[in-house]
């Protein structure tokens, strides 16, 4: 039987995927400090649900790897899923930048993902050779998260529309844009010329005179629920 591993971390995503492995007869073991203890370390299947820059660390501890998704993997997405320009540049050339462009880091969160008015805004506490993605400015009207395992999508919700998070409107969706927005995630997944991962946790939503868009692909295991089933999630996140 699976073992969710959490961190010392105590946040209402890793509260929920709690309560749903003990209903579903998992194990549940909280760390205490950011060292694994050795009576963990020979776990049979331990599951991580992790944060941070200390998550690599952990998963070693425990002889996992974790996944998650390539830099390039959105600049590589055909223009037809992403319907905006997006580079991966290092951040030397990225400072060079003279005009408003969308610019964050590809998988962590080592600097604010923001609409920058030029390249000299960028914080200087970030090396030179870092990857970095920089994107067309766009507006998005409405952004859903969608948890997915072996490309079939386990659970899909809203998370922003008009910019404002929807934790506080309890992520209410309309039926219509819920079945567009999985229509239009079973329409990527089914591109064989799209690499995936096992489990992949993948952010669509639809840009203001665009339409139907891929916002980016996250880490599963480090990835908020967004309103998402948590059972589901735990599904994906035993493959992350």
């Amino acid at each position: 039987m699976p073992t969710l591993v959490l961190t010392p971390r105590f946040t209402p995503d890793a509260q929920a995927l709690w309560r749903a492995a003990i209903q579903l007869g998992w194990s549940v073991h909280r760390l205490h400090k950011w060292i694994v203890p050795d009576e963990l370390k020979s776990l049979k299947e331990p599951v991580l649900y992790l944060e941070g820059l200390m998550s690599p660390t952990l998963a070693t501890q425990f002889g996992k790897e974790l996944k998650e998704p390539p830099d390039d993997w959105l600049p590589d997405l055909p223009m037809k899923y992403k319907k905006r320009n997006v580079s991966l540049v290092s951040m030397r050339e990225a400072r060079k930048v003279k005009k408003p462009l969308f610019i964050k880091p590809p998988n962590d969160k080592s600097f604010p993902a923001l609409t920058y008015w030029n390249g000299e805004e960028l914080p200087d506490w970030i090396p030179d050779d870092a990857n970095v993605l920089v994107c067309d400015v766009v507006r998005w009207t409405k952004e859903f998260r969608c948890f997915i395992l072996d490309r079939t999508p386990l659970t899909l919700s809203i998370y922003l529309r008009d910019g404002k998070p929807q934790r506080a409107c309890g992520f209410e969706c309309f039926d219509e844009e819920y079945l567009e927005a999985r229509d239009f995630v079973v329409s990527v997944l089914q591109d064989k010329k799209v690499p995936f991962p096992r489990a992949a946790c993948l952010d669509v939503g639809v840009i203001k005179g665009e339409g139907w868009a891929v916002v980016e692909q996250n880490a599963v295991w480090a990835s908020g629920l967004y309103g998402c089933d948590p059972k589901q999630v735990l599904k994906a996140l035993r493959h992350a």
